[in-house]
């Protein structure tokens, strides 16, 4: 016999694994998320701020969006698990957020990211290069980009500490 207990951890591993686990494959990276005190340094390593507009690409829980938006600036978050896009959503309402961070059910890949000044990403490895070239075709010079564990191919950072690195657009190509 089948407690209810079972029945409930099933229904939630069942949750799990569709959500985060098989829904990301051959869509982005499998939901793992920054540590809290990963997102408020790449908050804080953006440099954004009060008239700054910030976004978190895979924004995940919403955590970054949060940090960021919690600086003042107006952030956004481009989530494709539409799960993670309600916890996120769900997370900036509590945090009082609502007007202040932003978050978006859908690819960054589509999106056009030129209207940001800082940008965070804690990706997979196997997107860093053609990443760095939309970055760098769309963003104006000045931007600041921080990468968690994750290093561009050929973007040289400005600085590192630990294993966030920090990048800055000098030109457009």
């Amino acid at each position: 016999m089948v407690t209810l207990a079972a029945v409930v951890l099933i229904i939630i591993t069942t949750f799990y694994v569709a959500f985060f686990v098989v829904f990301p494959i051959g869509r982005g990276a499998v939901f793992f998320p920054s540590r809290r005190s990963h997102a408020l340094r790449m908050a804080e390593l953006s440099g954004a701020s009060y008239g700054d507009t910030a976004v978190d690409l895979g924004s995940g829980d919403g955590r970054v969006v949060i940090a960021l938006a919690r600086r003042g600036a107006e952030s956004h978050g481009y989530e494709i698990n539409p799960a993670l896009v309600l916890l996120s959503r769900w997370n900036a309402r509590r945090a009082g957020l609502l007007g202040r961070a932003h978050i978006h059910w859908g690819s960054f890949w589509r999106a056009d990211l030129g209207a940001f000044n800082a940008v965070t990403v804690f990706q997979g490895s196997f997107i860093m290069k053609r990443l760095e070239k939309k970055l760098l075709k769309e963003l104006a010079p000045g931007a600041r980009v921080v990468s968690d564990y994750w290093a561009f191919p050929n973007w040289k950072p400005e600085m590192t500490a630990g294993t966030l690195s920090v990048y800055q657009v000098a030109h457009r190509p």
